[in-house]
This record gives structure tokens, C-alpha cells and sequence, in this order.
């Protein structure tokens, strides 16, 4: 039996938290396996909280925050906000690896959204114009699901937590019963980074993480590795 429905708002953001998801972050460890170079993450237990901590003050400090206030943006068309947002997420990447990553991987889910034609010519022509990095190209299509707030960031982020926890695994390495351990303690954290998400406001978002700077910027010289960051 075929259908023409589109997919409900819960079975997008299932959708776009899949690893599966073709925009490239299972190729990226965002400083991890640099941490693991200089012997600052070493086990199952300083990976999990290296990864909660990325949690609270990166992701939820800035990138989630972004697209909290970017969703609302994207449903009223409102494109100074997004340019502003889209700059302010530019301006914050402090190493040409973070970069190249909100760069890439905003035009990967860009691509996704054009290729299935989720996306409305409108909500197009903006993104030629931006071009939208990868929290405002997420939260595009975060906003296409019509699902609350907190439901489209929980789900996201439980995909990123997916990919670093997949990253840790590989470059530690963990086990698979240890990758899951890890899951829960994220799965348990994100309630509350998404809450803290939804409240900040421009003069409160945060992009001030020097030493996974430094780690990302040692990344790029880094002999031997497997992960783009």
C-alpha cells in the first residue's frame, strides 16, 4: 500500500536524530579524539563526562540555543533574524575544523531537505542567500516537523549524542554495552541542556570553550586520526 501523507512530526525528528541521517556527522568527533591524543579522555567514565560536559556548555550554550530561537524564525520567514543568527554561529567558530563542519554539514542537510522538496521555494531562495550553517539548516528542518520546541531539541540532540558517543567508541575505544551506558547518562542530561536551550536570549548564548578550541586547532596537525575533528 502506498500513501502520499507526509511523515508525522514525531517520525521526522526520529528521522533527522538518525545517525543514519546523510550529512556527514558520524565523520566528526568535535575535539574528542584530540582529547584522546593528549590523554584527557582515557576510559568509559572521562569520555561520558567529557561528552556531558560538551553537552551543557557548548551545545545547549550555544548551537541548540540558536536553533531554539531559530525554528520560531524560520516559521514567520523572519530572514534579518536568520542572517543574524547564521552570522552569529560563523563568528563563533574558532577553529577552521568547527567551521568547515557547521559549513559542510549545513549544506548537506540543505541538499537533504532539496532533495526530498521539504523545503518551500521561499525557505529556498533565503538559504542561497545565508548560506545557513548547519544549526540553522537543522533548524529548518527542525520547524518542517511542526513539533514543539523541546521535542525538536531533545531530538536533536540525542543525535549528536548518538554520533559522540559512536566517536568514542571508536578512538577510546569502548565497548558497545559501554556506548550504551554512556547513552543513558546523556539521555538522562539532555532534558535539562534543552531547557536551559530554550531560555537563554541573544546577550545570554555562549560560545566560550578554549580548550576544545585549542584541542580542535591541534586536530588539524594531529599525526594520526580518523575523524575530521
Amino acid at each position: 500500500m502506498t500513501t502520499d501523507t507526509a511523515p508525522s512530526g514525531l517520525l521526522q525528528l526520529i528521522w533527522l536524530a538518525s545517525p543514519a541521517l546523510p550529512i556527514g556527522g558520524f565523520s566528526y568527533s568535535e575535539g574528542l579524539e584530540a582529547a584522546i591524543e593528549q590523554g584527557l579522555v582515557h576510559s568509559e567514565a572521562s569520555a561520558t563526562d567529557w561528552v556531558v560536559d560538551q553537552l551543557h556548555l557548548t551545545q545547549s550554550r550555544g548551537d541548540m540555543a540558536v536553533m531554539a530561537q531559530a525554528i520560531p524564525a524560520w516559521q514567520g520567514m523572519d530572514t534579518a533574524r536568520l542572517q543574524a543568527l547564521n552570522d552569529w554561529v560563523m563568528a563563533t567558530r574558532e577553529s577552521a575544523e568547527m567551521r568547515l563542519q557547521a559549513e559542510q554539514m549545513g549544506r548537506s542537510l540543505l541538499d537533504w531537505l532539496r532533495n526530498l522538496q521539504q523545503a518551500s521555494e521561499s525557505q529556498l531562495q533565503c538559504c542561497a542567500q545565508l548560506p545557513p550553517t548547519y544549526p540553522l539548516a537543522m533548524a529548518l528542518a527542525l520547524s518542517l516537523a511542526q513539533a514543539p520546541i523541546d521535542h525538536a531539541l531533545q531530538a536533536c540532540a540525542f543525535g549528536w549524542a548518538e554520533n559522540m558517543t559512536q566517536a568514542a567508541l571508536k578512538a577510546v575505544p569502548l565497548g558497545q554495552s559501554a556506548g550504551q551506558r554512556m547513552l543513558a547518562r546523556l539521555a538522562r542530561e539532555i532534558p535539562l541542556a534543552v531547557q536551559t536551550a530554550t531560555e537563554l536570549q541573544d546577550e545570554d548564548r555562549q560560545a566560550f570553550s578554549p580548550m576544545l578550541a585549542i584541542l580542535s586547532s591541534r586536530h588539524e596537525t594531529q599525526y594520526s586520526r580518523i575523524f575530521r575533528s
